[in-house]
C-alpha cells in the first residue's frame, strides 16, 4: 500500500511540476520554396533574383535565454530550388559583428561552442527521420542522419552538400546547396518536406527556433517544425556508384621477398529514391581509425563503436536493441579475437518504404587458420505506426561448418509529445531468444535462451524520469551482438528535477537528482550482485554557459571468482561495498580560453581510487 501511495505522490508531482506550454508554432509554419532557373553563384552574397523574389521567413522565437521571447538579432531564411538541387539563404544579421563567435572550420566540426545555423529536413515527412545540416560564420559543415528524432543520431553519415558564408558589418550570411541525389524522399510530383531553423548567438546563450522553440524539445524534434512547400517535379535520378580498389606491396624479411596484391570494391545502386542496393567483393578496411586505447577497470567487456565506412553506412535500419543488449553489432564480422579476417564480399540492401524501415544484409567472410567461412545475415523491419510510434523484428544468423547461432527479436515503442498536454513521453519494451547449435554436440544450448526489456521515459526540461526492467538470462547467446554481462535482471530508475528560478540572476537551471539506481541480481539465484547508486545534491548550468555538478556515489559488487583487473593485478571474490565523491565542472567553450575538469575520489573493491581529469581550450576567432 505504501508503495502504491508512493507512486501516486510522484505522479501527482510530475504533473504539477510540468509547465503547460501552448503555441510553439507562429505563422507562417510553412516556407514556401521558389523555383529558380537562373544559375545562383555560391558565394554567400545572396544577389541575386531568385533570392530578392523568394517567400521569406524571420519569424524566429527564443528557447534560450528566455523561451517564448522574440529574437534580439533578426533571421531570415529563403528556399530556393531547381531541377536538380535545392538552395538555401541565411541571413544572420547581428548589432555587434565583432563579436561573432566562430571557431571551428574542419567537417563535421563540434557546434556546441560556435556561433550556427542548423537545419533540420524531413523529406519523408514522417515526424521521425530526417537530416541536419549545419554551418558557421567560417563556412564548417557538419551533418548528421537523424532517427526516431534524435534517439539516432548518426554523425557518421557524410551528404553531399556545399556552402559559402559572407560576414560584413551587418552580420553573417550563407548559401547552402544541397543535390537531389543527397536526399532519400517520395518519388511524387508535389513534395511536402517536414522542416526546421535554429540558429545560435553563442556570447549571448542564445538560442532562436523557427517553430517548436518549448525546452521540452530540441531541434531533431521533427514533429514540432514546420513544413517546405512548393517543390514540384525534382529529379532524384538513378544513381550509380563504382568504387574499385588495387592494392600491392612487397616485404623484404631476411632477404626474402613478399608480394601482396589485393583488388576488389564496391557497387552502390539506387534502385528506388528512397532504397540503397550494395555489392562489396573483397572488402578492404586498411583505412580505418584504429581503436582508442582504453583501460577496463571492471569485469566486463567493453564496448568498442564501429568505424568501418562500410558498415557505417545506413546502419541504423539494422540496429534493435533489448535494453543494454545489442542483438546486432557489426564489429561481430571480419574481426575474430582482435584480428581481421577477410571478407569475400556480400551485399546489404536498405531504406525506407513508406511507412516501413528496411535493412537486410549478408556477408560471407574467408577462412583464416581455425577460423572457418562464415556467413553472417541480418534482416530488420520497422514500420511506423501512429504519429510517433513504432513497431519492429529482427532476425540474425551467423553459419559456419561448426554450425550456427540464430536470434530472434521484436520491440515497440509508443512515443509521444502530446502528454500532458505538449509533454515527452516514450513507453515500450522489446524481446530477443538466441538459437545455438554446434554440430557434433548433443547439449541443448537453448534452454534458458531469453532476454526481455520493459521501459518507461519521461525526458522534459524540468522533471526527467526513466524506468526499465530488464532479464538477460544465461543462455542468451548473441553471437552477432553484444552482450556486457550475461545471466543477470535489472532494476533501473532515475529522476532529476531541473528547476528554473528567474529571481536568481546567474543561474539558467539548477540540478537536483535524488534517485539514479542500477540494481542488479542473479537470474538464476536471485542474488545480489551488482548496485550502483548516484545522487546529486547540487548542479547547476549558469546563462553564461558554466555547468557544474556534485554527485555521491555508492557501489556493491559480488564477484563470484577472482580476476584480473589489470597487469596481473587480481580483485578476492567477495562482497564490497565502496563510496565515492565526483565533481564535475565545465566553463562555456566558445570563450577563447575554457576549460574543464572531473574529479572522482573514493573507495575500490580492496583500496582506493582517485581520478583527476583536466581539460584546457584555447579558441582563435
Amino acid at each position: 500500500m505504501l508503495r502504491i501511495n508512493e507512486f501516486k505522490l510522484v505522479f501527482i508531482l510530475l504533473l504539477l511540476l510540468s509547465n503547460n506550454l501552448f503555441g510553439q508554432h507562429s505563422k507562417p509554419d510553412t516556407i514556401i520554396a521558389a523555383f529558380c532557373e537562373e544559375q545562383i553563384k555560391l558565394d554567400g552574397k545572396l544577389n541575386e533574383a531568385c533570392w530578392l523574389n523568394a517567400p521569406i521567413i524571420e519569424n524566429f522565437t527564443q528557447r534560450e535565454q528566455n523561451e517564448g521571447e522574440p529574437a534580439t538579432e533578426r533571421t531570415k531564411i529563403a528556399v530556393v530550388y531547381t531541377t536538380n538541387e535545392i538552395y538555401f539563404g541565411i541571413w544572420c544579421f547581428d548589432k555587434e559583428p565583432d563579436k561573432i563567435s566562430a571557431q571551428q572550420m574542419a567537417r563535421d566540426f563540434s557546434w556546441r561552442s560556435d556561433d550556427n545555423v542548423e537545419i533540420i529536413i524531413s523529406p519523408f515527412n514522417d515526424n521521425r527521420n530526417g537530416y541536419l545540416f549545419v554551418t558557421n560564420p567560417n563556412g564548417a559543415m557538419a551533418d548528421v542522419w537523424i532517427g526516431d528524432e534524435g534517439q539516432d543520431f548518426n554523425m557518421s553519415w557524410n551528404g553531399v552538400w556545399d556552402v559559402a558564408v559572407e560576414r560584413n558589418e551587418k552580420g553573417w550570411f550563407a548559401e547552402m546547396v544541397i543535390p537531389f541525389t543527397t536526399l532519400k524522399f517520395k518519388k511524387d510530383s508535389t513534395q511536402i518536406w517536414g522542416i526546421n531553423f535554429e540558429r545560435n548567438i553563442r556570447r549571448k546563450r542564445e538560442q532562436l527556433l523557427w517553430q517548436g522553440w518549448s525546452r521540452l524539445y530540441e531541434i531533431e524534434k521533427i514533429s514540432q517544425g514546420g513544413k517546405l512547400a512548393g517543390i514540384n517535379n525534382i529529379k532524384q535520378g538513378t544513381k550509380i556508384e563504382i568504387k574499385p580498389y588495387v592494392l600491392g606491396g612487397v616485404e623484404i624479411v631476411n632477404d626474402e621477398v613478399k608480394t601482396t596484391e589485393k583488388i576488389g570494391g564496391e557497387v552502390n545502386i539506387d534502385i528506388t529514391p528512397t532504397l540503397k542496393l550494395n555489392f562489396s567483393v573483397n572488402t578492404d578496411f586498411a583505412q580505418v581509425e584504429a581503436d582508442r586505447k582504453r583501460i577496463n577497470l571492471t569485469r566486463f567487456s567493453l564496448f568498442y563503436p564501429e568505424k568501418r565506412q562500410f558498415f557505417l553506412e545506413g546502419k541504423n535500419y539494422y540496429e534493435m536493441n533489448v535494453g543494454r543488449t545489442r542483438t546486432f553489432y557489426s564489429r561481430k564480422i571480419g574481426i575474430e579475437n582482435g584480428a581481421e579476417i577477410p571478407i569475400i564480399g556480400g551485399m546489404r540492401l536498405f531504406g525506407k518504404l513508406n511507412k516501413t524501415n528496411i535493412g537486410v544484409m549478408s556477408i560471407q567472410t574467408n577462412q583464416k587458420d581455425s577460423v572457418p567461412s562464415t556467413n553472417y545475415s541480418v534482416i530488420r523491419v520497422k514500420q511506423d505506426i501512429w504519429k510517433q510510434s513504432s513497431i519492429g523484428a529482427i532476425a540474425t544468423q551467423k553459419y559456419s561448418k561448426n554450425g550456427y547461432n540464430r536470434v530472434y527479436g521484436t520491440d515497440f515503442t509508443y512515443s509521444t509529445s502530446e502528454i500532458f498536454t505538449n509533454k515527452n513521453l516514450l513507453v515500450g519494451g522489446s524481446f530477443a531468444v538466441s538459437d545455438t547449435k554446434i554440430y557434433g554436440e548433443t547439449e541443448n544450448l537453448n534452454n534458458d535462451n531469453l532476454t526481455y526489456n520493459v521501459f518507461l521515459s519521461y525526458p522534459n526540461d524540468v522533471i526527467e524520469f526513466d524506468f526499465s526492467f530488464k532479464t538477460v538470462q544465461q543462455d542468451f547467446n548473441p553471437e552477432m551482438g553484444f552482450a556486457r554481462r550475461e545471466n543477470y535482471q535489472m532494476l533501473y530508475t532515475e529522476l532529476q528535477f531541473n528547476p528554473r528560478v528567474k529571481k536568481m540572476p546567474f543561474f539558467r537551471n539548477l540540478i537536483f537528482k535524488p534517485l539514479d539506481i542500477n540494481y542488479y541480481i542473479n537470474e538464476k539465484t536471485k542474488e545480489m550482485e551488482s548496485v550502483f547508486y548516484e545522487w546529486r545534491p547540487f548542479g547547476f548550468v549558469s546563462k553564461s554557459g558554466e555547468f557544474m555538478e556534485f554527485n555521491v556515489q555508492h557501489l556493491f559488487d559480488k564477484p563470484t571468482e577472482d580476476f584480473e583487473l589489470i597487469d596481473s593485478i587480481f580483485i578476492p571474490a567477495g562482497e564490497y561495498w565502496d563510496n565515492r565523491f565526483e565533481i564535475l565542472f565545465s566553463s562555456f567553450k566558445g570563450r577563447k580560453i575554457a576549460a574543464s575538469a572531473e574529479i572522482n575520489i573514493g573507495e575500490f573493491y580492496t583500496g582506493n581510487r582517485q581520478r583527476y581529469e583536466l581539460y584546457t581550450y584555447l579558441n582563435f576567432n
